[in-house]
């Protein structure tokens, strides 16, 4: 399903010094981002990928941590993808930090609604252990997309992956996060991938869809 974008979009050249700054999901690291950033740089695009501890802080911290790093970037506009957890970590640190230098903003399977997953694993002592408090807070819905930002959602509809070992999750999913869970008010566009969950990350179609949308406010496919 594709939500259409505001009149106001205006097409953002792919050159011009712009930045995007990657930035990772649960138990990862920047490195997931490889092929994204080789595919950003051969368009023309400066790429910085943040690697923040997923587990061992919270959101609010790893949120302003990302505030100080985008900051010190020179040059706009500053674009920003997160996958999963790490598009919670920027809807966080857009709420702390007010830069006229941010341009659009793509979330990857984001659970911005709440996560069946995490309400799962949390009742797992172990898990919880494991995970420390950040499924709590995925739990819990964002405060929401600043109106100035223009924000756009992918969302996959391939099921496999660990949640298909937690029944209830809401059908179309991509194995994590189901669409219902990546939908939010503020949203410029959604779009449907047939993807799974991590998938999004290797995945040159979810690429493509991504520079759509940070060239144009809208997820039509480059050619």
């Amino acid at each position: 399903m594709r939500y259409p974008a505001p009149a106001m979009s205006q097409q953002v050249p792919s050159s011009s010094r712009a930045t995007v700054v990657l930035v990772h999901g649960l138990w990862m690291h920047g490195i997931v981002f490889a092929l994204h950033r080789r595919w950003f740089e051969e368009a023309g695009y400066r790429v910085e990928t943040f690697s923040y501890p997923s587990v061992r802080r919270g959101l609010a911290d790893n949120a302003s941590a990302l505030a100080k790093r985008v900051a010190a970037i020179e040059g706009a506009p500053i674009h920003l993808v997160g996958h999963s957890q790490g598009g919670l970590v920027i809807l966080a640190m857009l709420a702390q930090l007010r830069d006229v230098r941010i341009g659009r903003v793509v979330l990857l399977g984001s659970p911005v609604a709440g996560s069946h997953c995490a309400r799962v694993l949390r009742r797992i002592a172990v898990l919880r252990w494991i995970t420390g408090r950040v499924l709590g807070e995925w739990m819990a819905a964002p405060g929401g997309i600043p109106e100035s930002i223009e924000a756009g959602m992918i969302a996959g509809t391939r099921s496999f992956g660990a949640g298909m070992l937690f029944p209830g999750l809401g059908r179309p999913n991509d194995g994590v996060v189901s669409v219902a869970e990546t939908r939010i008010d503020g949203l410029r566009d959604h779009i449907e991938l047939r993807l799974g969950h991590s998938a999004m990350l290797v995945s040159r179609s979810c690429h493509r869809a991504v520079r759509a949308f940070l060239e144009t406010g809208r997820f039509s496919r480059l050619g």
